[in-house]
């Protein structure tokens, strides 16, 4: 096992040309064969916008620790998809060489939802399921927690970035917002900090309340329990409320600092009782839970796929990118898929039905592409109006606040790369999971709150703080990789004004990212063009709104006072003064300086939806109806996180694996 890993990391080290699409042109030409073939082409731009990807694995120190290590007389050699021997595979199953033309079910996305959707589908042999992704299968370094900030840079996701807006993103590169999305089977799973989140009851019950029958706390828990494998959880795996039988793994993370007994000391003292987080009976802080197995990525691809690959109905495509849905237009019947494999364009039709799981922006980008959307966006970018609707003209995200970091006068008690990444963690991680390697990203606790600022008339939580067992700066110092950093898309101006002593001295840190819950401010999408190879406008419209930048502040206080308490001051806990350059003017800690601060390191969570929301006949927002058929349009479904129509005190991954779940009862029950 230790060969396999010296040999994996020592490839790593030297690069891969991963692509980014962001801006492929598409021709379809006919030769002599009658086969259309696609090509594209790259501008200059993407071409060194490539090859800026690399700093992410030739930077990395554990590579060069374990290159250096155990392989001092490799050579290297510029590769191709040097990867392809780690990756994992899923052939056709029945020696077949290439996909039927017809299926039961054809499913678009092999994310969080459409995993256990497919999983769920071919359940019924009489049935048969076309799965189509357009990223290519995990592989063993994605296993890896506390490599996850090194993937936002990969083929491994989208390279999305929302539109330029003033007054947000301000210290990141170009001012803009970077909104990675996973491209993988397995999709955001394979590349996220794996925190597991159910959401508060009252947030299902009010999207139940709004018309959407069968979606209260109560009616959903059933789906969220089916799949869940709760286990190494001090006894929380036991309440009535969790299952142990499921298939993704849920665990807590077996290796942590003393800084999250500090964080759960200084909660209960300030009156937040430690608990299970996602209980439906209390607020609180607790340790955090992550879809992880033994300290390992559990993504959704391994939780629902892995085993059904000899399944003789299922059949899973990866690389393979949908560029239309078939509809008919007399009938508005949906019948099949376009897409586009090595490329070359196919099309597959559905004899039930046909269903989106690409996730919050590529789901409603392909409905637009299919006729399907505001008609002004759509007349405009040449793409025939088969129905007029609002998609993507309502999307939701949960942001975050990176840079309230305090200094520890206390020695090797936070998480830093420099004692996390190398050989002894490394196969330690390969026996047993149990280093620092299985962190996510640092994360060790989540804890709930209501802010002064809420009013709410229920106890329902207006922030989230993800407890970190460090701070950004833990990927710095001499030698570090600044993988997370780099990872948001921070300019070095910014981070090295603001953390500049600190990250060069490598001093312990603590922080918690407040994210905010429930914002005011809303954003929404739409088509550039009609090349279904082109990224969306993504508009954010973050912090628009005065509230969300008051709960903001109000949050970071609150951090202040968990610091205070006798809890972290034994690790001489202290704020750090950074030096932001746009916040000059304001003075340092002040409501006006956190709120610029704010507005310089906004940085998102993926948790975007909404943008093909929920709601019953009559709801003039609405694209899907609770049985998450688009409204107008037979045979046609959406099973993702872009559904959920209003925000919700949880990350998107388990959200999305329950909407998967009940989803597959639904349609099951269409079928009988």
């Amino acid at each position: 096992m230790l060969h396999k890993l010296i040999t994996i990391l020592t490839i790593l080290s030297v690069g891969n040309s991963f692509g980014n699409d962001d801006e492929a042109f598409v021709e379809t030409v006919s030769d002599n064969d009658e086969t259309s073939h696609i090509y594209g082409y790259e501008s200059p731009s993407q071409e060194s916008r490539r090859g800026k990807l690399l700093y992410s694995y030739s930077d990395n120190p554990m590579v060069n620790i374990v290159v250096e290590t155990a392989a001092p007389n490799f050579v290297g050699q510029k590769p191709g998809d040097i990867f392809e021997f780690l990756r994992d595979s899923y052939p056709l199953p029945g020696g077949l060489h290439a996909p039927y033309d017809e299926y039961d079910y054809v499913i678009v996305g092999a994310g969080s939802a459409g995993s256990v959707l497919a999983r769920r589908l071919s359940e019924d042999k009489n049935a048969t399921v076309l799965l189509l992704e357009a990223g290519k299968p995990e592989m063993l370094l994605t296993d890896v927690p506390a490599l996850a900030p090194y993937f936002q840079a990969t083929e491994y996701t989208w390279q999305y970035y929302m539109e330029y807006q003033p007054g947000v993103c301000t210290g990141m590169l170009n001012g803009r917002c970077f909104w990675p999305r996973g491209k993988a089977v397995g999709g955001t799973s394979v590349v996220n900090y794996m925190i597991y989140t159910r959401g508060r009851p009252q947030d299902w019950d009010r999207i139940a309340a709004a018309g959407n029958y069968g979606w209260s706390y109560n009616e959903v828990l059933q789906y969220y329990m089916k799949s869940e494998r709760a286990s190494s959880m001090g006894g929380i795996e036991k309440l009535p409320y969790r299952n142990r039988d499921g298939e993704m793994s849920v665990e807590f993370v077996p290796r942590k600092t003393k800084l999250i007994k500090a964080f759960l000391e200084a909660g209960r003292t300030l009156g937040h009782p430690t608990t299970d987080y996602n209980s439906p009976y209390e607020l609180g802080f607790g340790y955090v839970q992550t879809t992880t197995s033994y300290g390992r990525r559990v993504s959704a691809a391994k939780a629902f796929l892995h085993k059904q690959k000899k399944k003789r109905n299922l059949h899973i495509l990866p690389e393979s990118t949908a560029t239309k849905v078939l509809i008919d237009p007399q009938t508005m019947t949906a019948y099949g898929v376009e897409y586009v494999r090595n490329k070359v364009k196919h099309t597959v039709r559905a004899r039930r039905e046909v269903i989106l799981s690409a996730g919050p922006i590529a789901s409603p980008q392909l409905l637009m592409l299919s006729g399907i959307g505001p008609r002004e966006n759509l007349q405009s970018v040449g793409i025939p109006v088969l129905k007029d609707m609002p998609v993507g003209q309502t999307l939701y995200d949960h942001i975050c606040f990176p840079g309230a970091i305090f200094e520890l006068n206390t020695t090797g008690v936070s998480f830093s790369e420099r004692t996390a990444l190398n050989l002894r963690q490394a196969v330690a991680w390969f026996r047993n999971g149990e280093s620092d390697m299985s962190t996510p990203g640092g994360v060790e606790g989540i804890g709930y709150i209501k802010t002064p600022v809420s009013d709410d008339p229920e106890n329902v939580p207006d922030i989230e703080l993800i407890d970190i067992g460090g701070s950004i700066t833990a990927d710095g110092g001499p030698g570090g990789s600044r993988a997370v950093r780099r990872g948001m898309r921070i300019t070095d101006e910014t981070f090295n004004s603001a953390f500049g002593e600190i990250d060069r001295l490598g001093k312990d840190t603590w922080s918690a990212f407040p994210m905010l819950l429930h914002p005011k401010s809303f954003g929404r999408l739409e088509l550039k063009d009609s090349n279904p190879f082109s990224h969306p406008r993504m508009y954010g419209n973050y912090l628009t709104h005065p509230k969300d930048v008051a709960t903001f502040v109000a949050s970071i206080r609150h951090m202040q006072a968990l610091a205070a308490t006798p809890a972290f001051q034994r690790f001489g806990a202290k704020l750090t003064r950074a030096d932001y350059p746009s916040c000059r003017a304001t003075v340092f800690d002040s409501d006006e300086y956190w709120e610029c601060a704010v507005r310089t390191l906004t940085a998102t969570l993926h948790h975007q939806i909404a943008t093909c929301r929920m709601g019953p006949v009559g709801d003039p927002l609405a694209i899907v109806d609770p049985e998450l058929r688009v409204h107008g349009v037979q045979r046609l479904r959406v099973v993702d996180s872009s559904i959920i129509p209003r925000t919700i005190s949880a990350h998107t991954h388990a959200p999305a694996v329950m909407i998967g779940e009940k989803a597959a009862d639904m349609i099951k029950w269409t079928w009988k």
